[in-house]
Parts: structure tokens; C-alpha cells; sequence
């Protein structure tokens, strides 16, 4: 047993079906706000977030700066966000510094990255 959990603590976290149980830890700081559901809480969904434009996911109240920030979500600009929110989106709305530790972002942006 203790085989498999450190074969599986090696892979990285996209190989994983995609559920709120496959998350990596660092992930428990979005989830206060945000389902990978498909329905929306004090954040968007992130369900689906990987090309989707930011500022358009339906029925979420976002903010003008998120709403004309003009981009489609990927891998860098949201790392980047993740980073640094305010920085990367000035003007957002999120009361949220960021993620300060780029290895809790990658998996962060990993895990987002399988959400279909």
C-alpha cells in the first residue's frame, strides 16, 4: 500500500480524474469561493475554466475590470493571476492575495486545467 501512494504522490496532479477529491491541497483556498461543479457560490465556477474568457462564465456578477480584461483563460495568464490577482487583473474584485508558492500554482493550475 504504502508503494502506491508514493508512486501516485509522483504523478502530476492532470493524470487524476477531475473532482473536488482529487484536488491538491493548495486547491482548499479556492474552493472557500469557487465550485468545479458548475454552479456558482461567492465565486464563479471554475468548471471548464481552461479557454474560457474571463468575466463570462453565466449567471456570476463579475466585476468591470474582470468583464473587459479581454483574455481567454490558460495556463500562464492564470498562473499569473494566481500570483498576484490584483496585478494580473487590476481592479478585480477578488479579496484575495494570491498564491505565493509557484509549485502550490502549478498544481493549482494543473488541477484547474483538467475541469471539462
Amino acid at each position: 500500500m504504502r508503494t502506491i501512494l508514493f508512486v501516485a504522490a509522483l504523478l502530476p496532479v492532470s493524470v487524476f480524474a477531475a473532482s473536488p477529491a482529487t484536488a491538491p491541497a493548495a486547491f482548499a483556498q479556492c474552493a472557500a469561493c469557487h465550485s468545479v461543479t458548475g454552479s456558482n457560490g461567492v465565486g464563479p465556477s471554475l468548471k471548464g475554466i481552461m479557454g474560457r474568457k474571463a468575466g463570462s462564465f453565466p449567471g456570476f456578477r463579475y466585476s468591470r475590470a474582470m468583464k473587459t480584461y479581454g483574455k481567454s483563460w490558460d495556463k500562464t495568464n492564470l498562473a499569473a493571476y494566481l500570483a498576484n490577482p490584483q496585478q494580473a487583473v487590476p481592479g478585480n474584485t477578488m479579496p484575495f492575495a494570491g498564491v505565493p508558492d509557484a509549485s502550490q500554482r502549478a498544481a493549482i493550475v494543473n488541477y484547474l486545467a483538467t475541469l471539462k
